[in-house]
């Protein structure tokens, strides 16, 4: 039995998980970071990073930790666990995430690059059909996954983003403008609250099974160092996460001036590559934004394949339900996207605080010994404040409990559940130990 990795296959599996991670979304907000912040880009980086790194490389391994997502919302109980693991790959995958991940490629860089008079929704159904159809047959082999996205795709757009980072560099740009009001009452919670609005922890819960696959599949079968590989490949995930965050946020903050009046990171990264590499620069971002959203797309794909087969016992294989995902995304990204963003938001706003409460219970775990009692009080309390701030989201008012919700401290920074959700886990830790309740193994 194989104990340990090569060094190359480590580094394969820790690029591969950083690809994953790494979406549309995760090249957009940095720049907007960095453009909004000026001279305090640095400091809001840091807290930024605390809720877009350590939380999705925590989700990672906690997941890990409990052989599957499934097995950690177990805690809560068999029928909580089915709805909101199914909820989890559902709504980050067909209902939003993988839609997405064609059409924002086309739409941020893409697009901005096309005469005019030319037959947008035409070119958008080509460029999103190519797109699924790679996705698809780089999905359809999970064992190949490292090799394919951890040698070839990640290290090919890291190479691509640092090129842009040194271009910028050597432009000598440096035209930051001056903080938003926000940055300047409070960079710190500013920059955490932004990297909490990507809702990158949901992904971790969908990734973690595939990077412990993705061991397992170079023999590596040792329950404890498969754990240890994910977590130093957490770690160095990570890392190269921060760094390129720190590279794009950086490109914001120069460039201010230059990209006065821009609505988001997209048009940001637009203007700075037009302006240091002329009409290469549009090649340039095509590249860069279809290469992170088909790595993201695939590890989406993969895990929610992965799970729904086995949640139907292989009566529908994994390579139907690949196929069924890639060609219900094609259809959604260019027929139905507004609209089924329309129900996916809210229950990702519904579900991400209930994912962050099950990762830090998971992850206390081993010090505190939680009770069964005291994971599904804190869960339930967190759920229903959570879908009562997703149906605010879908304005759907509940008559005094969502005048509640909306008293509760934090409320405004979509924090409300934590407070509660830390009294009620007090209250049932003090209960099952005065009831010497059963702690979870």
């Amino acid at each position: 039995m194989k104990k340990s990795l090569s060094k190359n296959q480590f580094l394969s599996v820790s690029i591969m998980l950083f690809g994953l991670f790494f979406g549309a979304g995760n090249l957009i907000f940095p720049p907007m970071l960095g453009h909004q912040a000026g001279n305090l880009t640095f400091i809001s980086l840091l807290f930024f990073a605390i809720t877009a790194v350590v939380f999705p490389i925590l989700a990672v391994i906690a997941v890990a930790k409990t052989s599957g997502l499934t097995n950690l919302a177990n805690r809560v109980g068999p029928v909580f666990s089915l709805v909101f693991t199914s909820l989890i790959y559902l709504s980050i995958g067909p209902g939003l995430g993988i839609p997405r991940a064609g059409s924002l490629p086309f739409e941020m860089a893409v697009q901005q690059y096309l005469p005019e008079g030319v037959n947008i929704f035409s070119l958008r159904l080509l460029y999103t059909l190519f797109f699924f159809l790679s996705a698809f047959l780089i999905s359809l082999n999970p064992s190949k996954l490292v090799n394919r996205v951890g040698k070839v795709l990640t290290p090919t757009l890291l190479v691509l983003i640092l090129f842009m980072f040194i271009g910028v560099i050597i432009s000598g740009i440096n035209m930051p403008t001056k903080p938003a009001d926000a940055y300047i009452s409070n960079a710190p919670v500013k920059g955490f609250l932004e990297g909490y609005n990507t809702m990158d922890a949901i992904a971790g819960l969908n990734f973690g099974l595939v990077i412990a696959l993705a061991i397992k599949s170079f023999n590596v079968k040792d329950d404890k160092n498969i754990m240890r590989y994910t977590v130093k490949a957490g770690f160095l995930a990570g890392t190269v996460l921060f760094i390129i965050y720190a590279m794009l946020s950086y490109i914001g903050m120069v460039t201010g001036q230059i990209t006065s009046g821009v609505e988001n990171g997209a048009q940001v990264l637009v203007i700075t590559v037009n302006k240091v590499f002329g009409n290469f620069g549009g090649i340039l971002l095509v590249s860069i934004f279809t290469l992170a959203c088909l790595t993201t797309c695939v590890g989406l794909i993969t895990s929610g394949s992965g799970y729904f087969a086995k949640l139907t016992n292989n009566k529908i294989s994994y390579k139907k339900w690949t196929l069924l995902f890639s060609a219900f995304s094609f259809v959604v990204a260019n027929f139905g996207l507004n609209k089924i963003l329309a129900v996916s938001v809210p229950v990702l706003v519904s579900i991400y605080p209930i994912s962050l409460t099950l990762i830090i219970l998971t992850l206390f775990h081993d010090k505190l010994g939680f009770s069964k009692l005291a994971y599904k009080a804190t869960i339930y309390v967190v759920s229903l404040i959570s879908v009562v701030e997703g149906l605010l989201v879908a304005k759907i008012e509940i008559p005094i409990l969502t005048n509640f919700v909306k008293q509760l401290p934090l409320f405004k920074q979509s924090l409300g559940w934590l407070i509660p959700g830390l009294i009620v886990l007090v209250l049932a830790i003090f209960v099952s130990g005065a009831l010497k309740l059963e702690k979870f193994k």
